[in-house]
């Protein structure tokens, strides 16, 4: 079933790219406008094919460069769970809160974050317009949906990254000296970006399905999480709207495994606990190269596992999941590395099949994630003991003791601690210590191998500079400050 499902998004992403290329011209791709030069009849998309083509192409961007390599990065060695690893200067900076605005993964991100924003405002401006009858009025709304769930999942990673971000929500019909304001938008405040959030998956919600075979696809369950994870976000944040959205996950079709394991041995893909997962099949139009940049001897991979994390592992005697998230391995004569010995060299293990291209998915979304988020607005919310039953059900699955966390300053800790366990290099750490306001004294007190404190982290480094070549383009964008 899911090869099946692949190659009918791979064969719709490909008509996406051929039928539309003689009408679309997509200017400037970084600002998130798409400029549609039409037909006479003014209609992009002819038939329900099209419309569906258009919709698999924003759904492949989900296999860019951004969703296989540099959301790990950002979300991890940015963090301390991870180092830079490899011999990129431009994660190095990273890695190190050194960005400028010339870093080259920060260039790359934007472009495509908004480019895939700039095709989701396609869809949904357009689809209402086809006049094919095999387009049903179902699927229209559906497929608006899908694509507002997307546009929504997009401006949560620019506005956590960046802060004020151009809030960009149509294309344009013709390219002329009127647009240049459109295509050239400023900066609009966060809480204005977090609000267009929240309509999105508030317009997404009752259209797109409760869950599917292949989890690539926005469902209630990720259109829910998601707007958990919004509110636990927001300032200030908002604990009875987690609470509520989380509920309204766990009350779907979606269990924990019973095995830890599982959700990384490639044999249980989709399973009950993935919320939001992306599919591969190993082929070469749906193939995760993402993997081999993690795992493998042929050269240095980027991502390397933290002593700080390592310690954590093992001061809480997490032997399974430490087993299933890092591989130790002699790579004597290959490479040398200052934070780790050559004779036990760790590599992220979760992703475990660094094949080119690899048939490994990508897990965005699980039910222990929001299982976590829920306990943490109940601890907010006051009340410590449902937290600790939540807390408990994750670490009972690792045969871990119950918490001892049994205030309420306790329990957040506690919650943080098993967040960094269960999910690590996942893309979650950067993000959950920002939004709980630990992150400068967590990474502040990071240690290395000889526990010796590693980073200088400052506030103005919490949010990533404006691309220069964004700000050389567009006269109306303002640096963040410190850059």
């Amino acid at each position: 079933m899911k090869k099946i499902l692949n190659i009918l998004f791979s064969a719709l992403l490909f008509t996406t790219l051929y039928s539309c290329e003689d009408f679309l011209d997509l200017q400037p791709v970084s600002s998130g406008i798409a400029v549609e030069n039409q037909s006479s009849d003014s209609v992009l998309y002819k038939s329900a094919s099209e419309a569906e083509a258009a919709l698999a192409g924003v759904y492949g961007d989900f296999r860019n460069e951004y969703w296989e390599l540099d959301y790990f990065v950002n979300g991890d060695a940015q963090a301390d769970d991870a180092y830079a690893g490899a011999d990129n200067p431009s994660n190095f900076q990273i890695d190190d809160y050194n960005i400028d605005a010339t870093n080259l993964n920060v260039t790359r991100d934007w472009a495509y974050l908004y480019s895939t924003i700039g095709k989701a405002n396609l869809v949904i401006d357009n689809v209402d317009a086809v006049t094919d009858t095999l387009l049903t009025a179902t699927r229209r709304m559906e497929i608006k949906a899908e694509a507002s769930f997307v546009r929504a999942f997009m401006y949560f990673q620019l506005v956590r990254l960046w802060g004020d971000v151009p809030l960009v929500l149509n294309s344009v019909s013709s390219f002329n000296l009127e647009i240049l304001p459109l295509l050239f938008p400023p900066r609009t405040p966060a809480d204005s970006v977090y609000a267009q959030i929240i309509l999105d998956l508030e317009t997404a919600l009752p259209n797109v399905p409760v869950s599917a075979i292949n989890k690539t696809y926005a469902s209630k369950g990720a259109v829910n999480a998601v707007m958990a994870k919004v509110y636990a976000t927001i300032e200030p944040h908002d604990w009875n709207k987690v609470s509520q959205y989380c509920d309204a996950v766990i009350a779907g079709p979606y269990s924990l495994l019973t095995d830890y394991a599982q959700l990384w041995d490639n044999a249980h893909e989709n399973s009950e606990e993935a919320i939001f997962e992306i599919n591969y099949d190993g082929t070469s139009s749906s193939g995760n190269w993402g993997v081999s940049m993690f795992l493998g001897f042929d050269w240095k991979k980027f991502n390397i596992p933290s002593n700080d994390l390592v310690k954590a592992f093992d001061d809480e005697g997490d032997i399974i999941r430490k087993a299933e998230s890092i591989l130790f391995q002699d790579v004597s004569g290959k490479w040398s590395d200052s934070h780790w010995p050559q004779t036990s060299y760790p590599f992220i293990y979760k992703y475990r099949i660094p094949d080119s291209p690899s048939p490994q998915n990508y897990i965005f979304i699980r039910l222990a994630d929001i299982l976590l988020l829920k306990a943490e607005a109940l601890n907010e919310l006051g009340d410590v003991n449902g937290a600790a039953a939540l807390v408990n059900q994750i670490r009972t699955r690792v045969n871990l003791a119950n918490t001892a966390a049994a205030t309420q300053d306790a329990m957040r800790l506690a919650i943080e601690k098993e967040r960094r366990l269960e999910l690590a290099f996942e893309g979650h750490r950067w993000f959950d210590l920002k939004r709980t306001g630990r992150v400068i004294d967590v990474i502040n007190n990071a240690k290395g191998k000889d526990g010796e404190l590693l980073y200088n982290l400052t506030p103005n480094r919490l949010i990533w500079p404006i691309p220069q070549a964004e700000m050389d383009k567009n006269s109306k964008l303002i640096q963040n400050e410190g850059y």
